[in-house]
């Protein structure tokens, strides 16, 4: 059974539905049938995906701290979820310099106080933790992280996400591996994405759409870093197919997985920016490298052999592709003036979804 059906009627929680990656999960399972609710502190800036594409429409949205303990098992509790995607978190690393505290509670303490919920319940529920791939210990080598390298992290972000990690593994082996339990996790890790509906600060495409949409000139920190450029619906489709697996074998419980872009999508800021330039026309910008403060890791691919072995999952789009549904949809809210981008946002995912098919892609067929 592919992940188009398996989702129909069922409960699931999806924690930090306000964020970028949430807000377009929740879209996506409300397409397949689910039953959503959302779990965030607040929205973060407007404009946001989650305000433009409607989320609040969709699904139903609770307001609380994942920090405090009981508020959120009160949800948990209520909702009765059959699956879980837990991906609330202070999701940047250039913020995690100036709230290190902060991020560290609200990444390793909010999913332990998850954890901790769910082995007091103990319902019978399919749970996937979204971490990152700054989890690892990055070197800078040419290739890709698997699942078993060094876990570690030179910034506060990193750091509080392989704290994360290891309360998950402690948690599995000390109790969810155990018959006596109901509950089945797994961890993804995925790196870098973009994607319409971006607004975050000091990112690069949101950074870009934002200046460009003024006409203005973009300031760009680091034009040679080279990232592994993926949509994201591309790990999006990761969680679904691992939570599927899941669900439906027990094998995968207490596995880890990565979710990252083909090797050869590997392209440098700069060659990103001449890409949208293509779809997008009118670009400016700067280079402003001398100015940044912070450490950012000039390279860092995952190795997703694992995905494809037992998942048989891989990613759909090539570079071109990628960043050509990005600015499309970025032109769509910016230019057609459209203030409602749900329809958009569910095109595009009909149309990933049936290029996965035309690419034979197992985890996408009816």
């Amino acid at each position: 059974m592919a992940f188009n059906n398996i989702f129909d009627k069922k409960k699931v929680l999806v924690t930090g539905h306000t964020g970028f990656k949430g807000s377009w999960l929740c879209t996506w399972l409300n397409e397949l049938g689910a039953s959503v609710t959302g779990v965030s502190n607040e929205i973060i800036g407007e404009p946001s995906n989650y305000s433009v594409s409607k989320i609040a429409d969709l699904i139903d949205s609770r307001f609380i701290d994942i920090k405090n303990f009981d508020l959120f098992k009160n949800v948990v509790e209520e909702v009765q979820p059959d699956f879980i995607f837990h991906l609330a978190a202070q999701a940047l690393v250039r913020p995690s310099y100036e709230e290190p505290l902060e991020t560290i509670l609200t990444n390793a303490i909010g999913t332990t106080n998850l954890l901790e919920i769910l082995r007091e319940l103990n319902p019978e529920v399919t749970a996937i933790f979204i971490t990152s791939d700054k989890v690892y210990d990055n070197v800078e080598w040419i290739w890709g992280y698997r699942e078993i390298d060094k876990i570690g992290g030179s910034d506060p972000y990193s750091a509080s996400k392989g704290m994360a990690e290891l309360a998950i593994k402690s948690y599995f082996n000390s109790f969810f591996k155990s018959d006596e339990f109901n509950v089945r996790i797994a961890v993804s890790r995925a790196g870098n994405v973009i994607g319409g509906g971006d607004w975050a600060r000091d990112r690069i495409v949101p950074d870009c759409f934002r200046s460009w949409s003024q006409n203005e000139v973009v300031e760009i920190r680091n034009p040679n870093s080279t990232r592994p450029w993926q949509h994201v619906l591309e790990p999006l489709s990761g969680y679904l197919s691992l939570a599927e697996n899941l669900y439906n074998d027990k094998k995968f419980h207490g596995e880890v997985y990565n979710f990252g872009p083909a090797a050869e999508q590997n392209y440098s800021v700069k060659e990103l920016i001449a890409v949208m330039e293509k779809t997008w026309g009118r670009t400016k910008w700067k280079d402003v490298s001398n100015n940044n403060h912070f450490h950012e890791a000039g390279l860092l691919k995952l190795n997703c052999d694992k995905a494809l072995s037992e998942l048989h999952w891989r990613p759909v789009l090539c570079f071109n592709e990628t960043v050509t549904m990005t600015v499309e949809w970025y032109k769509e809210f910016y230019e057609n003036k459209v203030n409602n981008m749900s329809l958009f946002s569910v095109e595009q995912i009909n149309s990933y979804t049936r290029l996965a098919n035309s690419r034979g892609l197992s985890w996408s067929n009816d």
